[in-house]
C-alpha cells in the first residue's frame, strides 16, 4: 500500500535538514516510537500500538540513507509483533523543499502489513496515518522551537481512537439510509 503525505515545518530548509539528520531527536516525535539503538546508518527500535484494550508491540530495525544534494532521506524499516504473528515493512522517502512558510516535506510510504492492523483496510489506514502525521508534525515544530525538547514518555499509538471517527463517518451514510427506509416503511404501514 502506498501512502502520500506532505506537511510544512516552520524552519528554513537547512534547519529542517539538520533536524531530520538527528534520528535521536526525530524518532520521539513519532507517536508510540522509541529508538533503542543507533549505529551509523542502522538503527533498531520499537513501536507500541493500541486498538481498544488490545496492545501490540513491534520490535524492528532499519537503515537510513541520506542525499543532502537532493534533500532526501530514505528509511527502510522492518518490524515484527513481539507477541504475535503480525509484521510490517516500509520504505519511507522524505523530500524537503523550500516553502514560504518554512520547509515543505513530502513523504511517500510503501507499506506492507500483516496481522491485526492489516484488517482495517487501506481507507482506514490512510486516515489513521493522516492523524499520526499531524501529531508528528506538531511534535517536530516543538522540537525545532525548543532544542531541549523531549516528548513525554512514549504512549502507544491508539489506533482505536483514530479509527473510531473514521468508522463512524463511514457508517453515517448507511445508517442514515436505514433510518430513511425505516421511516418510509412505517409511513406505508400506517396507510
Amino acid at each position: 500500500m502506498r501512502l502520500d503525505h506532505s506537511f510544512t515545518v516552520p524552519a528554513t530548509p537547512a534547519a529542517a535538514w539538520q533536524l531530520f539528520l538527528d534520528l535521536e531527536r526525530v524518532a520521539p516525535c513519532l507517536p508510540g516510537a522509541v529508538l533503542d539503538r543507533l549505529d551509523g546508518e542502522s538503527f533498531s527500535g520499537r513501536v507500541e500500538v493500541k486498538v481498544g484494550a488490545v496492545r501490540m508491540s513491534y520490535q524492528g530495525s532499519g537503515t537510513v540513507n541520506r542525499d543532502e544534494a537532493a534533500q532526501t532521506i530514505v528509511l527502510d524499516l522492518e518490524g515484527r509483533e513481539s507477541r504475535g504473528t503480525g509484521a510490517a515493512s516500509a520504505t519511507v522517502t522524505a523530500v524537503l523543499a523550500p516553502d514560504p512558510a518554512g520547509t515543505l516535506v513530502r513523504v511517500r510510504t510503501a507499506l506492507a502489513l500483516t496481522g491485526r492492523p492489516a484488517q482495517f483496510g487501506r481507507g482506514i489506514l490512510a486516515e489513521v496515518s493522516d492523524r499520526i502525521v499531524q501529531q508528528f508534525t506538531a511534535r517536530l515544530a516543538e522540537a525545532l522551537n525548543d532544542p531541549g525538547f523531549s516528548p513525554a514518555e512514549p504512549e502507544a499509538v491508539d489506533l482505536g481512537a483514530a479509527v473510531a471517527p473514521v468508522l463512524l463517518k463511514k457508517a453515517a451514510l448507511p445508517a442514515a439510509a436505514l433510518v430513511a427506509v425505516a421511516i418510509v416503511v412505517r409511513l406505508l404501514r400506517r396507510r
